[in-house]
């Protein structure tokens, strides 16, 4: 038995934050942490668990990496913590080099931060510093997709497309327009899927020319779904025709690689899937430190930072931004990434997963669709796999996936955006250092927590 815990503040299974307080004789308790080996994690009690989402999307390189543990060390003692506007660092100089060179053509400079929100509350300032200072201040509204997922802080939530969020802060925030999101699995009567993807580009032109193009200072996108869309991935006709878009406005393109890149996706950034359509800015977080510190990264061309360091710099900064320890531990993250060839590695073992998860999704009734690009991949559960209906939104299946999966020692994250308005996906991304083996495993261990589910279904009288 594990002692009584203080409250906590808990990420739940709805995808919003409420207080979860936790006590002996209260809800039920997750399994506590051990410890973490490659692509396993164990609890106090030692039962082992294939980590098939690293953690949250995050565990890149796998856990208990000695290199990375090694250089964590290594810097703690020498300094842990120096605040930028005083001093350099030259893990925040190698980092900020070496993240530029794989990002490739005009993406210029680096700005490090402590995760994913503070990475695109960082770009939406930079972009409207950037508009401000080179005299275009008219332009302050950014256009994102619905559905979507860009963050918790509150700049992040209101280029967030999520109802069930918006419900609770809407009056906190100025909420900015949305578009469609090009969905790949249930789509418009009369639609294709790629007619429907370029549908969903010209209502961002029309868009635009409603709220006065004057007035729109840039589009944010996923370019592969997160657990927003589930791993939805969309063709080059539609990336290059919103790039056409947003150049003929003048609106700044962001991509959002917070899930994406670091390369996840089979390329460093998953805008390298579509040169043609290359972004303004990119924002990463999640595998560029594979949670072994806390670390997200504004990338942007010259002509945006010279402009805005020309007129005084960015007004803009967090305390641990560009922090030492954490540019040393995600320095020895790339290490890693760059002798293990984890790139080509997430392209090949992403490509061996989707077969395994097709033939999974034969064999099992709850599986409509599985999709995705590298090792970002998702499964949609379903009630009725011809007709595509899903499952009641109250019946909740992602958490009960979960809560399954877990009995069978598989850990499964999932964050169920819009309260399932747009169906449960399951994303299935483990460490980029995961085995052959290791990858029947994970099929083994999903296909027994869904057998489980599908029998809760069949008792629910759901199917």
């Amino acid at each position: 038995m594990t002692p009584a815990s203080p409250r906590l503040l808990g990420d739940t299974a709805q995808g919003g934050s409420v207080l979860a307080f936790y006590s002996p004789k209260g809800s039920p308790r997750p399994p506590r942490i051990d410890r973490g080996e490659g692509v396993y994690l164990w609890d106090a009690d030692g039962k082992r668990y294939l980590d098939a989402t690293a953690g949250a999307v995050v565990a890149n390189i796998g856990h208990g990496n000695p290199h990375v543990l090694a250089a964590m060390k290594e810097q703690a003692a020498r300094v842990s913590f120096a605040y930028p506007r005083f001093f350099e660092s030259e893990h925040n100089i190698a980092l900020a080099d070496r993240v530029c060179a794989l990002a490739g053509e005009g993406f210029d400079r680096a700005f490090f931060i402590s995760g994913g929100s503070e990475a695109n509350e960082s770009a939406l300032k930079l972009a409207r510093q950037y508009a401000v200072v080179s005299g275009q201040a008219s332009r302050w509204k950014v256009i994102s997709r619905n559905p979507s997922y860009h963050g918790s802080t509150l700049g992040a939530l209101a280029v967030t497309g999520d109802a069930h969020t918006q419900s609770i802060y809407g009056p906190m925030i100025k909420s900015m327009p949305k578009v469609s999101a090009p969905m790949s699995y249930r789509i418009p009567d009369g639609h294709t899927q790629e007619s429907h993807a370029m549908a969903c580009a010209e209502e961002l032109a029309r868009t635009i020319e409603r709220e006065g193009p004057e007035s729109i200072l840039a589009f944010i996108i996923e370019p592969i779904g997160g657990l927003s869309t589930g791993a939805v991935v969309s063709s080059s006709a539609y990336f290059e025709r919103v790039r056409q878009i947003c150049d003929r406005h003048g609106v700044l393109l962001i991509y959002d690689e917070i899930m994406s890149g670091a390369g996840r996706t089979g390329e460093f950034l998953a805008a390298h899937h579509w040169r043609a359509a290359r972004p303004d800015m990119v924002t990463l977080a999640k595998g560029l430190a594979a949670g072994y510190t806390p670390l997200g990264c504004l990338l942007a061309p010259n002509r945006i930072v010279d402009a805005v360091a020309g007129q005084g710099g960015f007004v803009h900064g967090h305390t641990y931004f560009t922090n030492p320890l954490s540019c040393a531990v995600a320095n020895a993250v790339m290490d890693e990434v760059e002798r293990l060839d984890l790139v080509t590695r997430a392209r090949e073992r992403g490509e061996s997963l989707r077969r395994r998860l097709e033939a999974l999704a034969e064999r099992s009734p709850l599986v409509g669709d599985v999709r995705g690009l590298g090792l970002l991949s998702a499964i949609e559960l379903v009630a009725d796999k011809a007709t595509r209906r899903a499952l009641p939104p109250a019946f909740n299946a992602p958490s009960k996936l979960t809560a399954h999966g877990l009995r069978h020692g598989i850990a499964l994250y999932n964050r169920r955006a819009n309260l399932g308005a747009f169906g449960d996906f399951q994303m299935i991304t483990p460490p980029l250092t995961i085995s052959e083996s290791e990858l029947d495993e994970l099929v083994e261990k999903l296909e027994r927590t869904l057998t489980d589910l599908a029998d809760e279904v069949t008792r629910s009288k759901l199917a």
